[in-house]
């Protein structure tokens, strides 16, 4: 077997792959199930890219690789100070890569037992978030949003639902100002998409959160940095702020797509909505199937080579990078079986291994909630242009629409709020005096109150005026 060119010459310089695909501007975005396609058929299973010009990169578009990949930590580190280009000085000081492939003290670039640490203490953190709360917030929260639009039935669902929901309920887990949330949104925006702005968010974004660390070292609140700075692993300062920032960058980013491609897939396929409506299918199942199809992160760095290596058929030199071709992967005709996606959650959109998205079941939950809150509130939601005029945000990393024009002629009022329950006490210990008591639920966490639910929606309420200007 003929070892190539840039192994044999130790890879360095990079002098181009043969057949490298750019995975950046409009590449990506046009039509990405055609590029993976056509990659696979050229490359097979792991195929070579650019980042940006002059630097290189492999797209891991197999199933089967992509467990390989993310099940192999001593060959394939999550650390990217292995990266080649970088430590050649090839990768630009400003270059809009850096916010999305820098090493920082997190459980996304730590591999061992500090990943073991840090992703302790953020899925514990994570634990702590009441699923009862998190479902009437977002249910309120979208109930609100909602309320908020004009009165000629029409709406960008992007731009008015799901770039502004999922910061909604991030903004009261944080316990964050008001002002903030706009501000967070275009930090994580800018970031993730990889343009000339990057840079200058990823050091906005940080600032915000070390003032809120900050704030919470202290005074500590009932909040995910309060929950984070006491957890017994005992992460610094710098590292909450990082772990919060990748929670934050992947929850959010995550969410605001997983809704938004649900929605265009239920306005755009008669199948999908037929069983999702006709109760052939849950909201549920229907989420997965989107993970499947256009899942809302389509593309994650990353993984780095700590020696030479085979991985699909192609030579990875010691340094190389590895994209994880989330939506490649899953579009592997390997996978697919005569069973159909609905309900299966074999899909790669939350990575494998041991680094798998931390914040996937909340997010789930928020996007579970939001898809049920839109169609009880507008059940006659249609699409306000063409299927092909709908277009995409240029990221290589997000699978984003730009905007999602819609219309709706009817609008059912939100469900009414529950009436408040009499608080439950614990029952007497044995030897005490005897008190009046309520049994205790069947549940793990109390439902809120009418009241608290009408603080909470009232708030919401507010907080989406003063976004939209009122």
């Amino acid at each position: 077997m003929t070892v190539p060119e840039h192994l044999a010459a130790g890879g360095c310089p990079y002098a181009g792959r043969p057949g490298a695909a750019p995975l950046y501007g409009t590449a990506v975005s046009d039509d990405p199930h055609g590029l993976y396609a056509r990659m696979r058929a050229e490359h097979g299973p792991v195929a070579p890219i650019e980042l940006e010009p002059g630097v290189e990169g492999w797209l891991v578009i197999g199933y089967q690789e992509m467990l390989d990949l993310t099940r192999n930590e001593q060959l394939f580190s999550k650390d990217s100070r292995h990266w080649r280009v970088s430590r050649e000085g090839r990768l630009r000081a400003d270059s809009p890569l850096v916010p999305m492939t820098m090493w920082r003290p997190t459980l996304q670039s730590m591999d061992g037992a500090e990943h073991h640490r840090l992703s302790t203490a953020v899925g514990e953190a994570l634990g702590r978030i009441d699923h009862r709360w998190l479902r009437e917030t977002t249910e309120a929260a979208a109930t609100a949003l909602i309320e908020s639009w004009g009165p000629d039935g029409t709406a960008d669902l992007v731009a008015q639902f799901t770039r502004r929901l999922p910061l909604l309920v991030f903004t009261m887990l944080l316990d964050l100002p008001e002002e903030d949330g706009p501000r967070l949104l275009g930090m994580i925006t800018g970031m993730v998409d990889s343009g000339e702005e990057a840079q200058r968010s990823a050091a906005e974004f940080g600032g915000m959160l070390a003032a809120l660390v900050g704030q919470r070292r202290a005074r500590p609140g009932e909040d995910l940095a309060s929950w984070l700075l006491a957890h017994p692993a005992g992460l610094s300062d710098e590292e909450v702020v990082h772990n919060l920032m990748v929670l934050l960058v992947a929850g959010n980013e995550s969410t605001i797509n997983w809704i938004g491609n649900t929605v265009r897939l239920l306005l755009t396929d008669r199948r999908f909505r037929t069983n999702l409506t006709g109760g052939r299918a849950t909201v549920a199942d229907a989420l997965d199937e989107v993970l499947w199809r256009d899942p809302p992160v389509q593309n994650f760095p990353g993984r780095w080579a700590t020696s030479d290596t085979v991985l699909g058929g192609q030579y990875i030199s010691a340094g190389d990078m590895l994209v994880l071709g989330l939506a490649g992967a899953n579009d592997d005709p390997a996978v697919h079986g005569a069973e159909g996606l609905s309900g299966n959650r074999a899909h790669l959109a939350w990575g494998a291994g041991r680094h798998v998205c931390p914040a996937k079941d909340p997010a789930r939950l928020i996007v579970e909630t939001s898809i049920e809150t839109l169609l009880h509130c507008l059940p006659d939601l249609q699409l306000a242009v063409p299927a092909h005029e709908l277009t995409w945000r240029p990221s290589p990393w997000s699978r984003a629409l730009t905007s999602l024009p819609v219309l709706y002629s009817s609008f059912t009022p939100p469900r009414t709020a529950p009436p408040e329950r009499t608080a439950w006490t614990p029952p007497p210990q044995p030897g005490s005096a005897p008190t009046d008591s309520t049994p205790p639920e069947p549940t793990s966490s109390p439902r809120t109150s009418g009241s608290a639910l009408a603080d909470l929606r009232r708030r919401l309420s507010s907080l989406v005026g003063w976004w939209s200007g009122r």
